[in-house]
């Protein structure tokens, strides 16, 4: 079977040599600090703060949006719409005690 090496890349997770060099039928490996795989973002530390940054950045610009369109602010009709909004289904929330000290992420408030 023949491999295209092109399309291969490493994650690497190792703490002691983080530069290592991997090689696959005599070339060398692309290595990367973050990869993308079935819509999760994971990075070398295999933890999942980037993906939730983006999920969070995503979910305050659709508030925004909706803020800018809607004349009335009542809390009651932008949590009906963000309720109607399409969920994307690949990015889960971390249970609980799980979390990684992330503290810095949140989807802002909808009243004012």
């Amino acid at each position: 079977m023949k491999l295209n090496n092109r399309k291969y890349k490493v994650l690497n997770t190792e703490r002691n040599n983080p530069m290592q060099q991997h090689v696959l039928r005599a070339s060398w490996l692309a290595s990367s600090s973050a990869e993308k795989d079935l819509g999760v973002l994971m990075d070398n530390k295999l933890n999942m703060s980037q993906q939730r940054a983006l999920a969070a950045k995503r979910a305050n610009s659709v508030l925004g949006c909706i803020r800018r369109g809607v004349s009335s602010r009542s809390r009651e009709l932008i949590l009906s719409l963000c309720s109607a909004l399409p969920r994307d289904e690949k990015v889960k929330e971390a249970p609980k005690g799980q979390e990684d000290g992330d503290h810095g992420i949140k989807v802002e408030d909808v009243a004012e």
